[in-house]
């Protein structure tokens, strides 16, 4: 992204879907020095992010990607202790309906044959939570002409490219046409690539970007009556 004050925008995909995935592997636990009385599900989580990796890799277009990303692994109490189940928690990443669709077909698929693999079992928690972001061409381009007008040409910049986060206004443009406009809103001086980002705990958000903006989301709104 560039310094606080461009507008960013695109028709189309502009961010990415999101959707939550628990995997619970349940086994039979036991002593660390005999493995071969357990049904250990340790091995069946570490082998099932693998898997999710090889699977993105293989069995998705490489021009219509998704992304998974385990972040949370939870298994256990001691080191010579094999627990009875193991946890793997992970987002998903999409950037068409159809990707995404796939993704929820797949992922069962692969976790319960890492299951049987290895003599465990797989219980799994799909949670959709917001679909894609896709702009409308129409709502893009009068964006467009209001930044441009109002501001002139050198704020607007074209994304080549979505985002992976996601965002709930996916919602609503499943309803309505509209148009979702990223803002960066990077502290002077700061490199934005440098730049805590939105989530974290030391972000900084240069005030200067509300008055435009609030000037522009005016003028949309007077476009839009007229």
């Amino acid at each position: 992204m560039d310094d606080a004050g461009t507008y960013h925008c695109r028709p189309g995909t502009i961010m990415a879907s999101s959707d939550d995935l628990t995997v619970i592997f349940e086994g039979r636990g036991g002593h660390g020095s005999a493995p071969h009385l357990t049904h250990d599900p340790v091995p069946a989580a570490a082998e099932f992010v693998l898997a999710l990796h090889t699977m993105v890799a293989r069995r998705f277009n490489i021009f219509d990607p998704v992304v998974i990303t385990a972040g949370h692994l939870e298994a256990g109490t001691a080191r010579n202790v094999i627990p009875e189940d193991a946890t793997v928690e992970a987002t998903l990443r999409a950037f068409s309906p159809e990707a995404r669709e796939k993704l929820f077909s797949l992922i069962p698929e692969v976790a319960h044959g890492v299951a049987r693999a290895h003599g465990v079992t797989a219980n799994i928690r799909l949670e959709p939570l917001y679909p894609t972001t896709v702009n409308h061409p129409d709502n893009v381009e009068t964006v467009r002409r209001s930044v441009t007008e109002l501001f002139g040409a050198e704020p607007w910049a074209d994304m080549p490219v979505p985002m992976g986060a996601a965002e709930d206004f996916s919602l609503v443009l499943q309803k309505v046409p509209g148009a979702f406009i990223i803002v960066p809103a990077t502290k002077p001086g700061t490199d934005p690539a440098d730049a805590q980002g939105n989530h974290s705990a030391h972000a900084y958000f240069d005030d200067s970007v509300l008055v435009p903006g609030a000037k522009l989301l005016a003028d949309l709104a007077v476009r839009e009556l007229h």
